[in-house]
């Protein structure tokens, strides 16, 4: 296999972010430049100096969260180009359709929607290594990603891990973590991991019909859930309540 894509690591490692974001370079002379990352200034100037040798640059996002796309205005600026991304993303300011395709001297990037994780969301395609960025689709270990923000935000999820298994793609770079490379084991156990949520909810309403989501935190996630994830816990079964009610916003 080809050797992996560099990059250059965010230093924002956390529980959601794992090691931190990874700000992937495709190209040398002419290059992209995939989730900039938090905007933090050293940080901006580590992109900006590990950029320094190539012509041309695009800055690119998959989603607009913080870890991800605050970095890319500043680091735009500082090249003079805009930010490439999904429509609706604030960060964007040269939206890209799914499908749109990113030229670089190492390969061509395609944007590839897959909702989910955010609203607005795309991974890309580098169809000459069969590889996909996956932004935050998947991560680089474990099984499961927050899935919660908007409503329809499951549905749309399990079609998207569907779209990349139909792109049977042999390598997967997550912005957390190491490169997938047992991609069809990876695919079956996040979806694995979803549907087994959807099931507790769903035995959870048939003793309970009217549950809210603080009624199912402990059936769900056990009595060992640290308070501070609480937060989280509640609106992931809320996006799951949705989903297994089929009501929009329930």
């Amino acid at each position: 296999m080809a050797e992996h894509p560099s990059f250059l690591n965010a230093g924002n490692a956390g529980p959601f972010t794992l090691d931190g974001t990874r700000c992937y370079r495709i190209g040398r002379r002419t290059a992209v430049v995939l989730d900039p990352g938090p905007d933090v200034d050293h940080h901006v100037r580590a992109l900006s100096s590990w950029l320094s040798d190539a012509q041309r640059v695009t800055v690119v996002v998959t989603h607009g969260h913080a870890d991800h796309a605050e970095a890319a205005p500043a680091l735009a600026r500082t090249l003079g180009v805009g930010v490439v991304g999904p429509e609706g993303v604030p960060q964007v300011s040269e939206p890209m359709a799914p499908g749109a395709r990113l030229e670089t001297d190492q390969g061509t990037l395609v944007a590839v929607d897959t909702p989910g994780h955010a609203r607005h969301h795309f991974c890309f395609l580098w169809e000459e290594r069969s590889a996909l960025f996956v932004g935050d689709l998947l991560l680089g270990e474990g099984d499961t990603t927050w899935v919660a923000e908007y409503p329809g935000c499951v549905a749309d999820y399990l079609a998207s891990l569907e779209k990349v298994r139909a792109l049977a793609p042999a390598v997967i770079y997550p912005a957390h973590g190491p490169p997938i490379e047992d991609v069809p084991d990876a695919l079956d156990r996040y979806e694995r991991h979803r549907r087994a949520r959807i099931d507790q909810v769903a035995e959870a309403l048939r003793h309970r019909l009217e549950a809210t989501p603080d009624d199912l935190v402990t059936a769900v996630y056990g009595s060992e859930l640290p308070s501070a994830m609480h937060g989280a816990a509640r609106m992931s079964l809320a996006a799951l309540l949705e989903y297994v009610r089929g009501t929009p916003g329930a």
